[in-house]
């Protein structure tokens, strides 16, 4: 089936408040309304900089999604220095990047604890970009496609059929649970999975998908690929059947190539 694309960038730990509104500006002086009819657009700031970027699309009345990059299951108390789901919403939050490599690596956090954010976003209205991903040593030992569809398998586990493909937030709109597939050996080293393991990877996804909720429910999933996505391989990735967009970093912090790949989604 055709999906809607989604290009959305992870701003990472970059970007001062200050910066953040002049690339978020920037993003949105050249940025056209009206290619939301074709593609969905976010971007993922620090949590510093999501009022700010989020007051910037809204006074220009640009269609732009804001999300977090990590977020608490708990929705409020002595956890000094997370960030809840209602904290998110109220800052017009649509979603949540949760169980990114490098918040697996750098931080410890495992297939439950991201399962925990994904109920909780999910309890709150809002969608999870869910990333999975496998290390070099893991590819170059041939255990790839079952390590990254155990995790998926982990990441929603719990949820029925109607909770991974129908999430309510705001406006009444519709979103659904996402995936984004990251090779870890492909994340800011410049190396790129070819178009043809992205693909091969994705459709894995995919089938796991299906066996969890159903033929419908996986064809109406997106799954993004995350992996040095940049406008040198945009075209070839999204040409893939089962790669519905990317979540890219590095590329997403400049406004003039995050735009690029935003149109090659049209």
């Amino acid at each position: 089936m055709a999906r809607k694309p989604l290009m959305a960038g992870n701003w990472k730990m970059n970007n001062t408040y200050a910066e953040a509104v002049v690339l978020a500006q920037t993003i949105s002086n050249n940025f056209d309304k009206h290619w939301t009819d074709s593609v969905d657009v976010l971007v993922c700031p620090p949590s510093i900089d999501l009022k700010p970027v989020n007051t910037v699309f809204e006074f220009d009345h640009q269609p732009i999604q804001i999300g977090a990059q990590n977020v608490y299951w708990e929705p409020k108390g002595a956890f000094t220095g997370e960030v809840s789901v209602p904290m998110l919403k109220d800052v017009h939050c649509t979603c949540s990047i949760v169980g990114h490599s490098e918040r697996r690596g750098y931080f410890g956090e495992t297939n439950e604890d991201v399962n925990r954010k994904v109920r909780a976003l999910l309890d709150g209205g809002l969608y999870a970009v869910a990333c999975v991903g496998e290390s070099l040593s893991v590819r170059d030992e041939g255990g790839a496609e079952e390590f990254v569809c155990a995790q998926v398998r982990a990441a929603f586990a719990g949820l029925e059929p109607e909770e991974a493909g129908k999430c309510v937030v705001a406006e009444d709109k519709i979103r659904k649970m996402i995936i984004a597939y990251e090779p870890i050996w492909a994340i800011g080293t410049g190396r790129t999975a070819t178009p043809e393991q992205a693909q091969d990877m994705c459709a894995a996804i995919r089938t796991t998908l299906a066996d969890m909720f159903g033929a419908e429910t996986a064809d109406e999933m997106r799954i993004l690929y995350g992996g040095s996505m940049n406008v040198g391989n945009v075209e070839q990735l999204l040409a893939q059947p089962d790669i519905d967009g990317g979540l890219v970093g590095g590329a997403s912090l400049k406004a003039d190539q995050f735009v690029q790949l935003v149109k090659a989604c049209l």
